[in-house]
């Protein structure tokens, strides 16, 4: 009989959702738009930059540089000031992102021997992507300095530098956000599924009549929990698919580790959901909840900036964070064959927060009951 009532919840719990058409549109259309615009868009990667560039210097090696950085793929438009009143305004009103200013003796230098600076003006309101401009600027600057007279009277004392990445050899962009987008949309769609569940009954009026039926305390959490995560598979085995055969993301590991961590990882945002759904009276207040924990779990999670270099008071809130442990599993199963030990060792976080966060929900429940 026990098996009968829990059968007869979960098919309840998947019907409210996938009968609903507003419901399916929502677990079935945005997740598959964001995978497909995250993939492109959400990128720290910087392209088609514009550049603003003051050249004083009238010999060969000012208009050297300049056609350097022209021919770079990743500058787009090269703008000339006669003044620099005129690279003022262009950094003022966002037009171009970096300005160089190339001194009047700068070939006069370069021709000698003597060193010369390259003055590079950055916008500072875009800091990452000026970073990464200047970065770029310095790397045409000094393949242009290795090829001066003086940098090839250097050149056999120079020690080169011949970088070679593993895992991602050409550094494609979307090897590395595809695998974060399985964990980070499952965790949305999950969360949300399961925060609406409880909220939902309340409005509906039928939460006292759950609590009141011959169902247990612990059928009404297997019953609760079981339908988000069975939606959560579906949508990391699409995200999968379109990983491997439209963005063409290696997957070198096993997918058996993949999924076994993912039945934990799912557990415990579901059961980050139900204590949230079990905190809230109604669905607008889940939907709240949900977004108060998911925000700060993207930020804490290593997604975009690594923990390590976090705030040292910060970083250990990252530990009641699935999101964190997951995202080291799917990257290892995709880009590097991650061993079943490493696998262990992420998962076990996984189960401990799944298994208080659904203690605190039945805590929750029983305080309603009494």
């Amino acid at each position: 009989m026990g098996w009968t009532r829990l059968y007869a919840l979960i098919v309840k719990e998947l019907l409210a959702v996938l009968r609903d058409p507003k419901g399916r549109a929502i677990l079935i259309g945005p997740p598959i738009v964001q995978l497909l615009v995250f993939s492109y868009a959400a990128t720290l990667e910087v392209r088609n930059v514009d550049v603003i560039i003051l050249n004083r210097d009238s010999g060969h090696w000012g208009q050297e540089l300049i056609e350097r950085i022209d021919g770079s793929p990743t500058f787009r438009n090269i703008e000339i000031a006669a003044e620099q009143a005129e690279v003022q305004v262009a950094i003022d009103n966002q037009a171009v992102i970096a300005a160089v200013e190339i001194g009047p003796d700068f070939s006069r230098n370069i021709e000698a021997g003597t060193p010369t600076d390259l003055q590079v003006v950055l916008d500072g309101r875009r800091s990452n992507a000026s970073q990464i401009v200047a970065g770029y600027l310095s790397q045409i600057g000094a393949a242009l300095s290795a090829e001066t007279p003086a940098g090839k009277r250097a050149g056999a004392s120079i020690v080169s530098s011949v970088p070679r990445n593993w895992f991602n050899p050409n550094l494609t962009y979307q090897w590395f956000m595809v695998p974060n987008l399985i964990a980070s949309i499952a965790l949305l769609i999950g969360l949300i599924v399961t925060a609406l569940s409880i909220a939902r009954e309340r409005e509906l009026g039928t939460f006292d009549q759950l609590m009141v039926s011959p169902l247990r305390l612990h059928e009404i959490l297997i019953g609760k929990l079981i339908p988000p995560m069975m939606i959560g598979l579906f949508h990391i085995t699409v995200y999968i698919l379109a990983a491997v055969f439209l963005f063409e993301v290696p997957l070198r590991g096993s997918l058996f580790l993949l999924y076994g961590s993912a039945i934990f990882y799912l557990g415990s945002v579901a059961g980050l959901g139900l204590f949230i759904s079990a905190l809230s009276m109604t669905q607008q207040q889940a939907i709240l909840g949900a977004f108060l924990f998911m925000v700060p779990a993207m930020l804490l999670s290593g997604f975009a900036t690594p923990i390590e270099n976090m705030p040292g008071w910060l970083q250990p809130i990252t530990f009641v964070n699935p999101l964190r442990y997951f995202l080291v599993i799917v990257k290892g199963v995709f880009l590097k064959d991650i061993p079943l030990s490493e696998v262990v060792n992420q998962t076990i976080p996984l189960a401990l927060i799944a298994t208080v966060t659904l203690s605190a929900a039945a805590w929750l429940f029983r305080r309603r009951l009494e």
